[in-house]
């Protein structure tokens, strides 16, 4: 029996995904004893927090001033694609950890 498992960030849409549908493939095959399939996520907890304060921060700070929503919502996804960055870099050390050294 062969294990297959399916790696990303957060391992809530891309990973479950991913085995999802190499488990209907195997199925479809006639295979699906011959291999367990899993999905799995690396670097999801730091990134999930440091994603919540910033959103908290936000509806904070647009409540204090509705005014200036629109340049608060900017600087939100800019923070929040630099968060996502850096979680994508942290997988791909672990993926080089875990398969190069």
């Amino acid at each position: 029996m062969f294990h297959v498992i399916f790696v990303c960030t957060g391992n809530t849409c891309r990973s479950p995904m991913a085995a999802g549908l190499f488990r209907l493939y195997l199925q479809n095959m006639g295979l699906q004893d011959c291999a367990k399939v899993e999905s799995a996520g690396l670097a999801a907890a730091a990134g999930a927090v440091g994603m919540g304060i910033a959103v908290a921060k936000t509806s904070e700070a647009t409540a204090r001033q509705p005014e200036a929503e629109g340049k608060i919502r900017s600087s939100l996804m800019l923070g929040l694609v630099f968060i996502e960055t850096a979680i994508i870099y942290a997988l791909i050390v672990a993926i080089l950890i875990i398969f190069v050294l």
